[in-house]
């Protein structure tokens, strides 16, 4: 009598599917390695759909449009300076060359650890209204932090100019050291030169 044996059970690799907060950080991963090897222009929904290999509706339900990606990418960046900031002004010393120096630290460093896509992803906001909205609003917050933490040692008050002037050095020379033009010691120095001047005016 022939007893009839079972096949075993084929295993079946099932895809591990991702949470959303997941899903998300897997896309704003592959979207900044676009922008940084690609450039912005290269970045579409639809490309970042397929370098992510997902579909085209997961990224739409993620983002909504290339402006809303756009978006999110430079809030992530604003809020990492933003954490690096607070972190470094906690522990610094309570005097102007102290707070000078993390202010033009930590945004030299904050870009350089963004890499050469920040200025692109910068650049491509004054492309849109909405996006051109977002990064005053973004700006204006990172000024009045600025300017909270340096007033204590200005000698008078320092108004909207000047603090359009340390961020647009800050800009300038942090983009141009993510770009390897620059040293980036040199970007920090030049940011801090410009904040202790701004401060101690008359």
């Amino acid at each position: 009598m022939s007893s009839k044996q079972t096949k075993p059970a084929m295993e079946v690799t099932a895809k591990k599917r991702l949470t959303k907060e997941d899903r998300n950080r897997q896309l704003m991963d592959v979207a900044w390695s676009i922008v940084r090897s690609e450039g912005t222009d290269a970045l579409t929904l639809g490309y970042l759909a397929e370098r992510a290999g997902v579909t085209k509706p997961v990224v739409y339900d993620h983002f909504g449009t290339r402006t809303g990606l756009l978006g999110v990418l430079y809030e992530e960046y604003d809020n990492r300076q933003h954490a690096l900031m607070d972190e470094a002004l906690e522990a610094s010393g309570k005097s102007l060359p102290a707070v000078a120096r993390v202010i033009a630290a930590t945004y030299v460093n904050c870009v350089m650890e963004m890499g050469c896509e920040m200025p692109g992803v910068s650049a491509a906001l004054a492309g849109s209204p909405e996006l051109d909205a977002l990064k005053k609003k973004l700006e204006a917050a990172f000024l009045a932090k600025c300017q909270a933490a340096l007033q204590p040692f200005a000698k008078r008050p320092i108004g909207p100019a000047g603090m359009r002037a340390m961020l647009g050095t800050a800009e300038a020379v942090s983009f141009a050291a993510a770009a390897g033009e620059l040293d980036p010691a040199d970007a920090e120095n030049e940011i801090y030169d410009a904040i202790v001047r701004i401060a101690r005016r008359m």
